[in-house]
């Protein structure tokens, strides 16, 4: 649910931005930016809704999911599938890559940690 192809991005994107929003006035956005007919925009928002991430009610469409808890769930699910939901061999695997961090990502790593610790 937290794979988006390029195009439902952007439409979440522009969701996040805008939300609450008539659905009428989604068509006239979709159409601008997109070039998209009413059927495409239907369509690309009926795939966000089935995911759970919108919810389109009596004309107007509405988030269910802000754009950093969708971006939350995302890097969960990345380091679920691909380190088997160990975020220190994540960022063990960053390090061997050559990644360097920044004295400010580390602070940054550093402050989310006692944060952890204390909540």
């Amino acid at each position: 649910p937290y794979k988006l192809g390029e195009m439902e991005r952007r439409l979440a994107e522009m969701l996040w931005e805008r939300a609450p929003l008539r659905t009428r006035d989604l068509v006239a956005a979709c159409a601008e930016a997109f070039a998209w007919k009413r059927t495409t925009t239907y369509t690309m928002l009926s795939r966000l809704c089935e995911r759970g991430l919108f919810a389109m009610e009596k004309g107007e469409v509405r988030a269910l999911v802000t754009r950093e808890e969708f971006q939350a769930a995302q890097g969960e699910q990345f380091v679920n599938e691909n380190f088997a939901g160990s975020l220190p061999r994540f960022l063990a695997e960053l390090e061997e890559a050559g990644k360097k961090l920044t004295e400010t990502e580390i602070d940054e790593i550093e402050r989310l940690i006692r944060d952890h610790k204390e909540g």
